[in-house]
């Protein structure tokens, strides 16, 4: 039975997941060998913790933060039943972690990380039980997107899958299983809502303006550009880099030179005032072009993209249709699943849009799905 549990990374992520274990009963400890994130990460849950008994979401705020304790050493953690990792996106740095953490914690610990986009598998294999080493990928902000992908490693006991999957359900977060490849479920396949945005942009067929109003106007909360400054480019690029460099640089995901530029600036969007817009009290707001037949034109060319890459998921068993489709919803909120939309759009529609664009541009990029095409026949 899990109850105490571990975050390694006191960080945004590491936070909020902190106190997701915390509010559903569990004991905590965080550990960062950042002293002063440390102290940021308990300022944060005090006050994270108020504001929600404040608005009577909890009645107990000081209860649950009396079960967080802030550790200063990975020794604290050796009572822990369940270690999740969320530290830097970095192979290397989470590999040296679990070994350090497989000294001090017992045989029965189970050991997650919360990459988005790194092998588990190879994480595992650095460990000397590697089969208690397991993928709990959540989303950013934890305490409040829904979604979480489990993914086992190829090492992973299978009790391991079916406990995580139970710990992750009782924390009232909406659980997907899929396979361990580049990306998971729901980096992967949203791939083409930012790279086929940008190829857009970089062939001057429209503003990013424009294409950020087709897209909303289509359903999407928010289009390509203001959602990639939302995440920053410093984390967007990053993902979309190691996407392409993990499925051997497949064209189908290679990175844009123009959002290259943007992290090469420090323009990292929001977070720094400046992205592909301009977030300063002065910048000049550009009116988007409402043509229909343009909007129109953008919306299925990147719409074709996602449902080629939901079904070339599917296709090589990475998860199934119902977590796929659970998982784009969830997950970055798409307004219906894809394999859903596709069917009233009509699959035959998104397989001339690929063809068309194959034909045109001549790209292995453009290649349609054999799922995709037999489902149109």
């Amino acid at each position: 039975m899990i109850k105490k549990i571990g975050v390694a990374g006191a960080g945004a992520m590491g936070t909020g997941i902190a106190q997701v274990a915390a509010i559903s009963g569990h004991h905590v400890v965080v550990f960062d060998s950042n002293k002063s994130a440390t102290d940021k990460a308990r300022k944060l849950v005090d006050s994270n913790l108020m504001k929600l008994e404040s608005r009577g979401k909890i009645d107990n705020a000081d209860q649950i933060a009396g079960r967080i304790q802030f550790a200063d050493s990975v020794v604290q953690f050796s009572e822990a039943d369940f270690i999740i990792e969320a530290i830097v996106e970095d192979l290397n740095a989470k590999k040296s972690l679990f070994q350090s953490l497989e000294n001090v914690i017992s045989k029965r610990c189970i050991l997650a990380t919360n990459t988005s986009s790194l092998s588990v598998t190879s994480i595992a294999a650095s460990c000397s039980v590697a089969e208690r080493v397991i993928g709990v990928h959540f989303f950013n902000p934890a305490t409040i997107m829904d979604l979480v992908e489990i993914v086992p490693a190829l090492q992973t006991d299978p009790d391991i899958v079916r406990i995580t999957r139970d710990l992750v359900v009782g924390w009232n977060k909406t659980v997907v299983l899929c396979k361990d490849t580049p990306g998971f479920i729901v980096n992967r396949i949203a791939r083409p809502f930012y790279g086929e945005a940008l190829r857009i942009l970089d062939e001057g067929i429209a503003s990013c303006e424009t294409i950020d109003e087709a897209m909303r106007k289509a359903g999407f909360r928010m289009g390509p550009f203001e959602l990639m400054d939302f995440i920053g480019h410093d984390v967007n690029f990053r993902v979309t880099e190691s996407v392409f460099q993990s499925f051997y640089f497949d064209p189908r995901y290679r990175p844009s030179f123009t959002q290259r530029r943007l992290f090469e600036a420090g323009w990292f969007g929001r977070k720094s005032g400046r992205g592909f817009y301009d977030y300063s009290e002065t910048a000049l707001k550009i009116q988007p072009d409402v043509s229909e037949s343009l909007q129109n034109a953008i919306f299925i060319r990147i719409f074709a993209m996602l449902v080629n890459e939901a079904a070339d998921a599917l296709h090589f068993k990475v998860a199934t249709e119902q977590d796929i489709e659970l998982a784009m919803k969830k997950g970055v909120n798409y307004p219906k699943g894809l394999f859903e939309w596709a069917a009233e759009i009509g699959v035959e529609k998104i397989v001339d849009e690929l063809d068309s664009l194959y034909i045109t541009y001549g790209e292995d990029r453009y290649r349609c799905s054999p799922l995709l095409r037999m489902r149109a026949r």
